[in-house]
């Protein structure tokens, strides 16, 4: 049970310790300390009606405990004030700073979306420490290995110690300046729980729910957002589909072959509603709604023949406009392969290989793979699955390209023993 409740509230009640006790590490050690208490003592007491609310009294207890006793960690922290240790756990849930914000989670992710920070080390601090990534699903986001992700944590958390950058929440005239560090974080949550970096299973359902639940907050907070907008639409649209994403046993569908009767309808018509407001939106046209645009191509047909495939490339030519990266452009190369042949699609991955910017990427090579064996060039395709399968980290995913490969071998076995068979006849 104390693994089900760290697994569903940890980063919850990480995101309320900082804002209580103002200080990363001195949080996490509280959050440690509250669920060694709660292992030691649920066990005997039962638990709690409200588990978030016990974990967060007992961290924040240790915490003022902590800081009584080293008068040097107290020096440091001079003048903060930290609730009383003998305050009602309910009063820290309820607790307003007088924000906008009503959700602590987001409150936190605005506070650590400070303007001081690179773009790179707001959204990376904030998916590890206040939404609960792991060093390596981070680094998957930003398509670097884990160990220079690991460094660049270490040094943004340094900087926010060193220039002692304050962990308060802006208000609201400041909230656009925060706005696409939070929307990247948000959209990052989702594409975790959407594709998870590793395990035996595709998607994690619960984080795709907060990162949605997160979205609809920031709709109620900056309503009439492009950027919000779109990126709601773009998760509900994509989570409409998850249903079909996966078998019984947990192995990939991919789009082509899902059973559209299985996806969420009612996701469907909110996620095209938001897809037409954010399109619709005065102001500079957001990244996201061009994304959600896509999404909402593919899940308008019915059958993966209707597919509007010449408007879902020239949107994402506007999307590469906007901002350009190796992602979008592999993705683009895909939607090109759907209108102009494999071969169109082969050259456009090779040329973004040739500038080795996304090498370790695993669906580049499988894309590559795609294209190679679509064009008959079963031993190159086979590499490139090969390939693939070296980067790929989640069980799903390898099963898939195990899959490819194993029919690729058996259709080169079956080509070979043809060749040989009318060589013998044309010997006689």
């Amino acid at each position: 049970m104390v693994e089900e409740v760290f697994r569903r509230e940890s980063g919850r009640v990480l995101a309320t310790l900082i804002r209580l006790l103002g200080e990363f590490d001195l949080a996490e050690e509280a959050r440690q300390d509250a669920f060694t208490a709660a292992v030691e003592q649920w066990a005997a007491t039962g638990v709690p009606a409200n588990p978030r609310a016990w974990l967060i009294s007992t961290g924040r207890n240790k915490a003022v405990d902590r800081i009584r006793r080293d008068a040097v960690f107290r020096s440091r922290i001079q003048g903060r004030e930290i609730a009383s240790a003998e305050a009602d756990a309910a009063a820290v849930l309820d607790e307003s700073d007088d924000s906008a914000f009503g959700d602590d989670r987001l409150r936190l992710i605005f506070t650590c979306c400070h303007p001081a920070l690179s773009s790179e080390a707001q959204i990376a601090l904030t998916l590890r420490e206040v939404c609960g990534l792991t060093t390596q699903a981070v680094a998957r986001a930003f398509l670097v290995g884990e160990e220079t992700m690991a460094q660049r944590l270490v040094r943004a958390k340094k900087k926010i110690r060193d220039a002692g950058i304050p962990y308060e929440t802006p208000e609201p005239p400041l909230f656009n300046q925060r706005i696409q560090g939070v929307l990247a974080v948000v959209y990052g949550v989702f594409t975790e729980g959407y594709a998870v970096t590793t395990g035996t299973r595709l998607v994690d359902a619960e984080l795709c729910g907060e990162a949605i639940r997160l979205g609809r907050l920031l709709d109620e907070l900056l309503p009439r957002n492009s950027a919000v907008l779109g990126l709601l639409a773009l998760m509900l649209l994509h989570d409409a589909r998850r249903p079909a994403r996966e078998s019984h046993e947990g192995d990939v569908i991919l789009l082509e072959d899902q059973d559209r009767t299985l996806w969420d309808q009612a996701k469907i018509t909110e996620g095209l509603a938001l897809v037409d407001r954010a399109l619709n939106t005065p102001g500079q046209l957001s990244t996201y709604a061009v994304q959600a645009a896509i999404a909402a191509l593919h899940v308008r047909a019915q059958r993966k023949e209707e597919t509007d495939w010449p408007q879902i490339v020239g949107l994402y030519e506007v999307l590469l406009r906007l901002q350009p990266s190796p992602v979008i452009e592999l993705n683009h190369a895909v939607a090109v392969s759907m209108v102009d042949g494999a071969a169109r699609g082969l050259d456009l991955v090779d040329s973004l290989r040739g500038r080795g910017q996304v090498n370790e990427y695993h669906l580049l090579h499988a894309a590559r793979g795609r294209f190679l064996q679509q064009l008959g060039r079963l031993r190159e395709a086979g590499e490139a699955y090969r390939t693939a399968l070296g980067f790929a980290t989640l069980g799903p995913e390898r099963r898939l390209l195990a899959a490819r490969i194993a029919s690729i071998e058996k259709m080169s076995a079956a080509m070979n023993s043809g060749a040989a068979c009318r060589s013998d006849v044309s010997g006689v």
